[in-house]
């Protein structure tokens, strides 16, 4: 997946997660972000990135984000690789 549509994919699911008013405070919580700073850093690769780190922490959210936005279960773990610190790490 190329960066631009892991961009989209995060901030879909930063869209998603904004209407999930208990989960989006924990999120603001999770980051320090504050509810005006996220549209600012919604341009930054790195912020969607801990977007996706966050949705991707539970499958439920997962499941619920991917089934609203109509798109498949693995497509948020692509897009994750896809932004700056997603690579796998080689131990070998």
């Amino acid at each position: 997946m190329k960066a631009e549509a892991a961009e989209t994919v995060a901030l879909q699911a930063l869209g998603w997660l904004a209407g999930q008013d208990d989960l989006f405070g924990q999120f603001l919580g999770a980051t320090g972000a504050t509810a005006a700073s996220v549209a600012e850093a919604a341009g930054r690769p790195e912020f969607l990135a801990a977007v996706l780190d966050f949705v991707l922490m539970d499958d439920a959210w997962v499941v619920a984000f991917c089934d609203a936005a109509g798109i498949g279960y693995g497509l948020p773990m692509q897009a994750r690789a896809a932004l700056p610190g997603g690579q796998m790490v080689h131990w070998t």
